[in-house]
């Protein structure tokens, strides 16, 4: 894996698109799970199933683009971001001092937005690493930049998110991404009950500016269009409250680029140990 991700990583972007493409596609043909979970998941958020294959193309492209990202240098990395949309509210986070929470749903190339944030101020961002030590060397080795850090998902994790954000720095999550158990509860996402992490929420409590961000994969392998704004309605009330508000800025932002968000993600899955989901989720 390692060695196709260094071959990948010094084609063109549009080669790397077209290959990711076709590699998407052919997974939804050849895949009976993989399949399932996008026409269910695309389904169930009222996307057009003409969409599908479109939809399985660009999670294709998104699987091959991050040897562009992982593999090169952060300037040859960030000189693939062709535009940048409201840059000016991450200038008045930074300008308020209070420290910012950039939450970047699976939506377009996710990898990107921290990597291009990581150029102008300090940034923490969760992950959680892969069980293949040879692909999480390549991971760690291609995240973390001088003024981009990585805390794993954990508690230590956590405690170096919130010191960052008291320095007044950014930290970022990937806020759709289901949580271990013990890290969740049952909410609305798309009108079903997605088990739904707790810690975007709690982070967003600290008094930090709350950005959405995520990176729009231009045509033609052009490059990307990075979006940064706050969420449409101010995220108010408990941690729960939160959580779902949350999911309802998520679910806005993948309406307006249904294609690129990653339906192949079984995000309604069932924690092991969790309780069941309830037969209908009502809302905070």
């Amino acid at each position: 894996m390692v060695f196709i991700f260094r071959i990948f990583s010094n084609l063109p972007l549009c080669v790397v698109h077209a290959l990711g493409g076709l590699l998407g596609r052919l997974t939804y043909l050849l895949s009976p799970t993989y399949r399932r979970h996008v026409r269910e998941n695309m389904a169930q958020a009222g996307i057009d199933p003409s969409l599908r294959g479109a939809a399985s193309a660009e999670a294709g492209k998104q699987m091959l683009e991050l040897a562009r990202i992982w593999l090169r240098t952060l300037e040859q990395t960030n000189a693939q971001v062709a535009e940048v949309v409201g840059w000016e509210h991450v200038e008045a986070a930074q300008q308020a001092g209070k420290g910012i929470v950039f939450l970047t749903p699976h939506l377009g190339c996710f990898e990107i937005t921290a990597q291009y944030y990581s150029a102008f101020g300090d940034v923490t961002v969760l992950y959680r690493p892969p069980r293949q030590a040879s692909i999480q060397r390549m991971i760690l080795d291609g995240r973390k930049r001088e003024r981009l850090h990585l805390a794993p998902a954990d508690l230590s994790g956590v405690r170096s998110l919130i010191k960052a954000l008291k320095k007044g720095q950014a930290v970022g999550m990937l806020p759709d991404q289901a949580p271990k158990v013990g890290e969740g509860v049952w909410l609305d996402f798309f009108g079903k009950p997605a088990y739904t992490m707790t810690l975007a929420a709690r982070l967003t409590e600290t008094g930090a500016t709350t950005l959405m961000a995520w990176g729009e994969r231009l045509p033609g392998g052009r490059g990307y269009r990075l979006h940064f704004g706050p969420p449409q309605q101010a995220l108010t009330g408990g941690t729960v409250d939160r959580a779902q508000q949350i999911n309802s800025e998520i679910e806005t932002l993948i309406r307006q680029c249904p294609t690129q968000y990653l339906w192949g993600y079984n995000r309604y899955k069932h924690p092991g140990g969790a309780e069941p989901p309830p037969a209908e989720v009502k809302l905070p």
